[in-house]
């Protein structure tokens, strides 16, 4: 009996080594058999302290998972936390925006690519205001509805090639509201692609700048008034030599008519010479007559109140025109003028009637400049090649020259040097200048004097 309870322990002691845990209960049928010994109090505290030390083991392994568990779920809590504030912020910004686009007086819309129709799938308030329609009207709508060829046919096309194109439009239109109303239109759209390049939608900006575009028609209806009463102010300053270019002329027809009366009482008819002589007579008056025309005609253009209307001009010729206008006011003046002009320059494209009239200012103010002095000075109109692309014409005389503080104010609205000037003549003749794409500038000579010059591009030819 000792023995068996001896190898029994024995047994146990090796099992506990190799599987602490399930050793502890022995399953077998042998095990399951009561064992009444006395002396197996030492098997019995083996097996307390082996428990203990597995709950132990098994206790501290617990503890220290829950705690790397505990630090795991307080990091990702920690990101959440964050992704929660970035989420909140991106959600601000994205009402802010939209708080933004609703606001602006822009209208504003989103169109998706995408699709076959090209929808509207977004737009704001002012989008709205703007084109007159109701949100069921907009929304899922094909875009081009809004800027079709009932608007604009040309602008409509260049829309759509440049969308096409997937390219971006910028550029202005006439519009029509809801109503039928039509509006000034300035249109921005961009194209917006994703990660891949692929374009995903439009977006849309529009403005109604049709308030701009009246005050810019009432202002250059004020300007071509302004333009019309300093060209008459100007003219009346050589009403002299203008009277003067008009009676000359007819002063000459009436003595011809006189001449040809004599010849017809003094000779009977048939007498040999008196058809020449008469013929001779005749093409005089036809002469003086067409040169009264002439002047007339060119008066006319001068005074008469027009819009702008850009051809196909030599610069020359219209210098030859200004100058014939008021030959004879420059004569009386003791002051002469001469012209150098280039033969064969190049046709520029512009309005005979504004060119003629920065012509006569340049020339009124040389003769003012000169007007202190008695005697014989000279005015020098002079047009040459300046490159391929451009030509310039210059106004010098012999005056008194500028004083350096005037130089540069001298084309200032409203400023002169003259009593009864108004102080508009050389201002105007300079936005014309620059109306037809030139600049008009003007610097003191080495002797004495001043040059006026300006440069204006010529027509360009076009290439095959």
């Amino acid at each position: 009996m000792k023995k068996r309870i001896t190898a029994k322990a024995k047994q146990l002691r090796n099992n506990l080594k190799r599987d602490p845990v399930n050793s502890i209960t022995d399953k077998s049928e042998e095990a399951q058999k009561p064992v009444s010994v006395k002396k197996s109090s030492n098997v019995e505290q083996c097996r307390k302290k082996r428990r203990a030390y597995d709950i132990n083991g098994a206790s501290n392994h617990l503890r220290k998972t829950v705690i790397l568990q505990a630090d795991e779920l307080k990091k990702k809590n920690g990101l959440i936390k964050k992704w929660e504030v970035k989420e909140r912020s991106a959600e601000a910004q994205v009402h802010i925006r939209t708080k933004a686009m609703d606001v602006t007086s822009d209208g504003i819309f989103i169109v998706d690519a995408q699709k076959a129709n090209s929808p509207i799938i977004y737009f704001n308030q002012s989008f709205q205001e703007i084109t007159g329609y109701a949100k069921k009207d907009i929304l899922g709508q094909n875009f081009f509805l809004f800027y079709g060829s009932a608007a604009d046919p040309r602008v409509a096309k260049e829309i759509k090639n440049t969308l096409l194109q997937d390219k971006s439009f910028h550029g202005e239109m006439l519009n029509f509201r809801k109503n039928g109303d039509k509006f000034w239109n300035h249109l921005r759209i961009t194209p917006v692609r994703d990660a891949g390049g692929v374009v995903t939608h439009y977006v849309g900006i529009q403005t109604d700048v049709t308030l701009i575009r009246q005050r810019e028609f009432e202002i250059k209806e004020q300007r071509e008034e302004l333009l019309h009463v300093t060209r008459v102010g100007k003219l009346a300053e050589f009403v002299s030599s203008l009277a003067h270019e008009i009676s000359q002329p007819l002063t000459a027809i009436l003595s011809y008519a006189q001449a040809a009366q004599r010849i017809l009482a003094a000779s009977p008819p048939g007498q040999a010479g008196r058809e020449p002589q008469l013929q001779e007579i005749l093409q005089y008056i036809i002469n003086d007559d067409q040169r009264a025309a002439e002047v007339i005609r060119r008066l006319k253009s001068l005074l008469k109140k027009s819009e702008p209307e850009l051809e196909p001009l030599d610069i020359n010729m219209i210098i030859n025109e200004t100058v014939c206008l008021i030959m004879t006011d420059v004569s009386v003046r003791n002051k002469i003028i001469k012209t150098k002009l280039h033969s064969k320059l190049p046709f520029i494209r512009g309005d005979r009637i504004q060119l003629q009239q920065v012509i006569l200012n340049l020339i009124s103010n040389s003769l003012d400049a000169m007007e202190a002095s008695d005697e014989s000075r000279e005015i020098v109109i002079r047009t040459l090649l300046k490159d391929p692309k451009t030509i310039l014409v210059e106004v010098k005389d012999s005056g008194c020259g500028i004083p350096s503080e005037n130089i540069k104010k001298i084309f200032s609205h409203f400023f002169t040097s003259k009593p009864d000037g108004l102080g508009m003549g050389l201002s105007i003749s300079r936005s014309i200048v620059e109306a037809h794409g030139g600049c008009l500038e003007v610097k003191n000579n080495s002797d004495c004097g001043v040059t006026f010059y300006f440069n204006i591009p010529v027509i360009r030819k076009k290439t095959k």
